[in-house]
């Protein structure tokens, strides 16, 4: 089929047309659209919609005059519908596939669909058509499946899209709260604690009223702080459950969030014992009042109190929706409490009241009681440590993040509002009760004024009362004494006593709560994998019910311990410890510059946000010092456990970012900086092909380059280009992780090309970054050069050109077996399939099995439907049975040790380093690193250089002192006299027999003949022959002196004889390669770039 996406099929031929192509709202079917052609008006142009894809469509018409061609155009077949519903031009149903714009094109419109992550919960993720798709040449003949274009618009068959269309089912129903029901009234139940009812009137009686507003104020400049720092977060994409603990691991990554969720969840846990605990006390002392004690006070609380934990788990258990309605039961009762506070500061106050310090609003008090006035032990420090716990509690709308139906926008919104209306509730508080009750009072309606008694500016002696004799004795109200004084104050004093119920009540059924919640979000990471137990979820709403019954366990264990006031302090810097990491993860994304960094919450800055968290941090010791450290202790612990771990997740976290920058900003200053001989170190290309096909290859190159130098492991794709970087493409990733689990530190690197030779030229030019680029070439020895075709020996000859060419030195590594293992591993994968085969069907058949005493027509249809899977099962059995019983030595045992022979640690033993030709000293750089390694320290370095016989003992002194300069380390010094002396005639014959294949022997034959052969077939010439005799002889000669002085050692370093580029022949370099390096321990053959990478100066 022939596809015309040209222009003109839908425009006039006129040339005074200058819009190429109108778009137009169209009737469904193109016969309707006939009455267009006497239509005048100017052309329309429709808004394109993408939220209503039912009924906003985006549809190309055709102008007068253009109908029959479209008629035409319709009839070909070419865009005919697949359905009813199909338009031939619509882009926004279903259909869109292979129907864009009304054109024949693979591209598709932009869709959020496209950019979910697989698994989401809000809908299927969709592929798009990959670049491959709609770059490559679009086959003939292509056709659209009825149906198919729906298949693929909905993602249909794409991984993962089971797993994400079953959490969709599961969701189904879910309970889902907006803004108000999810967030702002549970931040306010939380933030109004029991301390506004019992502690706020003694802190203003302490601090007096400045101080108190100052201590409120300061309190909520932390919160807010964090309130907006969460706001950010919570705004830069999808929120999910888990609340502090999800926003700190997404920015900060795993190990922040894994140390902070884990205490965060424990600190929730703690809590429900801590607020139930107050709830019971409160109980007991009514219970006192009225003479109905059960046992005494203690095992009261603790009766009461596993009552109470008991009744608020059934709630939880019951849903969210139940714990929903009782938190907003709660508010009420706690909103009508302080409504009666307000209420009773206005009404008279009679006899009593004024005895025990309450005279309704009056100046002279709230003069008096605006400054501080601290009792022995107390400071400005030590009440606000009391108050800083009753501002917390903003994250109790974020913990159930969860479960709202718009988490980007409930938090921030429901948090920053219950913040502002909770505040202005206890300045409000606060400010009343300050100017309307004394500071002490004796409660006796008979302490009044004696006349002619000088009052010395105390408020209540100008109102009539002597409270004097309380500067003198304990009294037991007024602001400093008396804890229930917005009962006394209130208009009706059980209101405030349930208000006292309600604000533990709530703030206790909050965390219990809270703390499942985060704790099932940090199991589903699996970032503690002994936690996985707890992951698991139930019904609609997906309930931790595992996690409800261990938060009910730990909390029944601190209510039965019944002494919360030592562990109080460290929960609350729990709480601080996560504030602290909220502003935190705000700065730090902020600070790291991440393109995905774009909250649409705006009111933030990152240096407030950094202020936030030193503040946060500076409060943790203003409450408690040591609670302090015993948190930054736990959470330093935990993050160190975390990063040990190491968990496999991926969640683009700015500690990424922040790496990335700080990485490309070191790279871009190490360019300024010129190189310098004292920092020259190793930084190899290795060629290994795929890193796991020649292991011992890239283990002796890294055994020089960790931790101090660059290591690429580099392949080279050869063959046709389509298929070289489809496979190229896919195995990147495969192979880095495959260097990153084996703790390899190195890079891989791949190129497609035509030939080996293009690819190894390109990875040496454009390898590496500004000042870490490689240095150096490490490539195996060739070990079938004599069976390889000649343009393989050319290749291979001509990268150590190429690599002299570009002044990069040269590592030949040569070991007996050969590196190369990717037949092993072949096998090794064939095995794992038929292994993985075998268990399957075993499964298979345990099932059938199982099923087999199932009765009726059901059991009957079931049995006969798995027949065609258990009859050859047999068959399967034995074939696995019979490769599984072949000998190891068919998969070359000696080529799998050889493989890891540099993995382990190498006895003691020497290196040999056959210092010849001065490289610049990278031949005595290596052997150097290398024994400082863990597996090559116990190797001592033997050297060994060519000198006169005359001289022996003058050049062994000379090379001593050098080596002496340059600080390395040597067991002895070799001086080889007789390097040019003719090796025996056995050796050179056997060099003889190795290049006779090889040979042209042009003058045995007539002048024509030989010319033609060199053009030919090169080969060895009798003239090249003689002309490097003596070279030839040389490296027969040391192979000799090899076997005789190196053939015990664990590795010879040996210096690279170089090829004159158009004097030696490939096949004679290979030669003497293959002769030098014969019947040899490990060798490499090492050739410098003549650059100085030694220097003996400072």
């Amino acid at each position: 089929m022939s596809l015309n996406n040209s222009s003109n099929v839908f425009l006039d031929s006129t040339p005074s047309n200058t819009n190429r192509f109108q778009v137009n709202v169209i009737n469904e079917s193109h016969e309707s659209s006939a009455a267009m052609n006497d239509n005048a008006d100017p052309p329309h142009y429709e808004e394109t919609s993408f939220g209503d894809e039912g009924q906003n469509r985006f549809r190309i018409s055709f102008r007068p005059g253009n109908q029959e061609c479209y008629d035409n155009f319709l009839q070909t077949g070419e865009t005919a519908k697949t359905d009813a519903s199909f338009h031939a031009y619509d882009s926004h149903t279903n259909t869109y596939y292979l129907q864009t714009f009304g054109h024949n094109t693979v591209d598709a419109v932009p869709k959020i669909e496209y950019y979910r992550n697989t698994g989401s919960v809000s809908g299927p993720k969709v592929n798009r058509p990959s670049l491959l798709d709609i770059h490559e040449q679009l086959a003939k003949n292509v056709s659209v499946a009825p149906g198919s274009a729906d298949v693929v618009a909905n993602g249909e068959g794409t991984p993962g899209d089971e797993q994400a269309e079953n959490k969709g089912e599961d969701q189904a129903g879910a309970v889902k709260f907006g803004w108000v029901k999810g967030v702002l009234v549970r931040c306010m139940l939380n933030i109004w604690g029991v301390m506004l009812f019992i502690r706020l009137s003694w802190i203003v009686g302490e601090a007096g009223i400045g101080l108190g507003v100052i201590i409120i104020g300061l309190s909520v400049v932390v919160t807010t702080l964090t309130g907006i720092s969460m706001s950010a977060i919570c705004t830069n994409g999808v929120v999910r459950g888990g609340g502090a603990y999800y926003l700190i691991s997404r920015s900060l990554g795993p190990e922040f969030g894994g140390s902070i969720g884990l205490i965060f969840a424990f600190a929730n846990a703690v809590a429900v014992a801590m607020y139930v605990v107050g709830f019971a006390e409160t109980v007991v002392d009514l219970l006192k009042e009225t003479d109905s004690m059960m046992v005494d006070p203690t095992n009261d609380i603790r009766i009461i109190g596993s009552i109470t934990v008991v009744i608020l788990l059934g709630i939880s258990v019951a849903g969210m929706e139940w714990e929903a309605k009782a938190q907003v039961i709660l508010l009420i009762i706690l909103l009508i409490a302080i409504a009666n506070f307000f209420i009773g500061t206005v009404i008279p106050s009679n006899n009593e009241k004024r005895a025990r310090g309450f005279f309704n609003y009056q100046a002279s008090i709230f003069a008096e009681n605006f400054g501080p006035s601290f009792t022995k032990g107390e400071g400005f420090f030590s009440v606000f440590a009391i108050f800083f716990p009753a501002a917390t509690g903003i994250l109790a709308g974020a913990n159930i993040s969860g479960d709202l139906e718009d988490p980007q926008d409930a938090i921030p919104k429901g948090t920053m509002l219950a913040i502002f209306i909770t505040t202005v509730a206890y300045l409000g508080v606060a400010i009343c009760v300050g100017a309307c009750v004394v500071r002490d009072a004796t409660g006796s309606v008979n302490d009044t004024i004696i006349s002619g008694m000088n009052c010395n500016g105390s408020a209540a002696c100008g109102l009539g009362y002597d409270f004097s004799r309380c500067r003198h004795e304990p009294c037991q109200y007024g602001l400093m004494n008396n804890f229930q004084v917005m009962s006394m104050v209130s208009g009706f004093g059980p209101l405030i006593t349930a208000g006292i119920f309600s604000a533990t009540l709530s703030s206790a059924l909050a965390s219990l709560v809270s703390a499942p919640k985060v704790f099932q979000a940090l199991c589903k990471d699996n970032i503690y994998k002994a936690l996985q137990f707890f992951a698991k979820g139930y019904g609609k709403n997906n309930e931790p019910l595992r996690g409800y019954f261990l938060t009910f366990v730990i909390a029944m264990a601190f209510i039965l311990i019944a002494e919360l006031n030592t562990i109080a302090p460290i929960i609350s810097n729990f709480f601080l410890a996560s504030y602290a990491l909220i502003n935190f993860s705000c700065f730090h994304a902020s600070y790291a510059k991440s393109p995905g960094w774009r909250p649409a919450y705006g009111i933030y800055n990152m240096w407030v946000s950094l202020f936030g968290a030193v503040l946060c941090c500076a409060v943790m010791f203003v409450i408690n010092w040591w609670a302090a450290v015993i948190t930054y202790v736990i959470e330093f612990f935990l993050y160190i456990y975390v990063t040990y771990k190491k968990p496999d997740v991926n969640w683009g976290s700015s500690t990424q970012a922040l790496s990335y920058v700080s990485a490309l900003d070191n790279a871009l200053e190490l360019t300024t900086v010129e190189d310098h001989v004292k920092n020259f170190r190793p930084q190899c290309i290795v060629l290994t092909g795929g890193p796991m096909t020649r292991p011992a290859l890239l283990d002796i190159t890294h055994a020089f380059t960790k931790n101090s130098g660059l290591c690429i492991c580099c392949e080279v794709f050869v063959g046709p280009r389509k298929l070289c970087v489809k496979e190229m493409n896919s195995g990147m990733a495969k192979k880095q992780a495959w260097l990153i689990k084996n703790k390899i530190k190195a890079f891989y690197a791949a190129v497609a090309a035509d030939c080996f030779r293009d690819g190894v030229r390109s990875l040496l030019q454009a390898s590496g970054l500004g000042r870490m680029k490689p240095n150096t070439l490490v490539i195996g020895y060739k070990k079938n050069w004599r069976k390889a075709p000649l343009t393989e020996i050319e290749n291979y000859v001509g990268i150590i050109h190429d690599a002299f060419d570009f002044e990069i030195g040269v590592v030949i590594v040569r070991i007996s077996q050969g590196f190369d293992i990717s037949q092993v591993l072949q096998v090794q994968e064939e095995l794992e399939k038929l292994e993985q085969e075998r268990l399957a069907l075993e499964a298979t058949i345990k099932d059938n099995e199982s099923e087999e005493g199932n009765g009726g027509i059901r059991g009957l249809f079931k049995k006969a439907g798995k027949l065609n899977i258990t009859k050859p099962t047999p068959k399967k059995d034995s074939s696995i049975n019979t490769i599984q019983s072949m000998h190891v030595g068919e998969f070359n045992q000696k080529l799998v040790e050889a493989s890891t022979q540099f993995k382990k640690k190498q006895g003691k033993g020497t290196i040999d380093v056959w210092w010849l030709f001065d490289d610049g000293g990278l031949i005595l750089l290596i052997p150097y690193i290398l024994t400082l390694r863990k597996k090559w320290k116990d190797c001592k370095l033997r050297i060994y250089v060519g000198g006169k016989i005359n001289r022996i003992e003058e050049e062994k002194i000379a090379m001593a002192s050098l080596l002496s300069k340059f600080r390395i380390k040597f067991a002895d010094i070799h001086v080889i006299g007789d390097i040019n002396v003719k090796p025996n005639k056995e050796s050179w014959k056997v060099f003889e027999e190795m290049i006779e294949p090889y040979r042209l022997h042009e003058s045995c034959k007539d002048l024509t003949t030989a010319e033609k052969l060199k053009r030919e077939t090169p080969k060895i010439t009798d003239a090249e022959l003689e002309a490097v005799k003596e070279k030839s002889y040389r490296q027969v000669r040391l192979n000799e002196l090899l076997q005789e002085h190196s053939r015990a050692a664990n590795l010879i370093v040996l210096s690279l004889p170089v090829a004159r580029k158009g004097s030696i022949s490939d096949w004679l370099y290979m030669a003497w390669l293959e002769i030098l390096t014969k019947n040899l321990p490990p060798v490499l053959l090492v050739r410098g770039n003549h650059k100085n990478v030694l220097t003996f100066y400072s």
